[in-house]
């Protein structure tokens, strides 16, 4: 699904993949690629990504909870976990470390990438 405010392409399931520690959720997210049956697009492995932590915040409507997403994404987007998604962005105070974005509440925060279990939700560019 196209975000025409940032031209970012986000995967229409946002619960692909369950929740995974940081690492496996980088390589699921590259390792993506159209695969005849729910994904279609014609896209290959290395197009998706992990977005980074701008990018996930991009969707957050702190007005909204429970997602804290616009209401209007609801008819667009399936899965969506009111939980911590990863980032690919590290965080910068420790190297073990990355930020997640909580789509119950809308906020941020970072946690350690081999214990944390957060959710992933692939982007692509057009």
């Amino acid at each position: 699904m196209t975000d025409n405010l940032t031209g970012l392409i986000w995967l229409k399931n946002a619960n692909r993949f369950g929740s995974l520690p940081w690492l496996n959720a980088l390589s699921a997210c590259n390792g993506l690629a159209a695969d005849g049956g729910a994904l279609r697009d014609g896209s290959m492995a290395g197009d998706w990504r992990l977005p980074n932590r701008k990018e996930m915040e991009s969707l957050v409507d702190l007005g909204n909870h429970h997602p804290a997403l616009p209401s209007d994404h609801s008819a667009v987007f399936v899965n969506v976990q009111s939980a911590y998604y990863w980032t690919a962005t590290g965080y910068s105070g420790s190297p073990g470390e990355a930020w997640s974005v909580d789509l119950e509440s809308g906020s941020s925060t970072y946690g350690n990438k081999d214990v944390y279990l957060d959710y992933v939700w692939p982007v692509r560019d057009k």
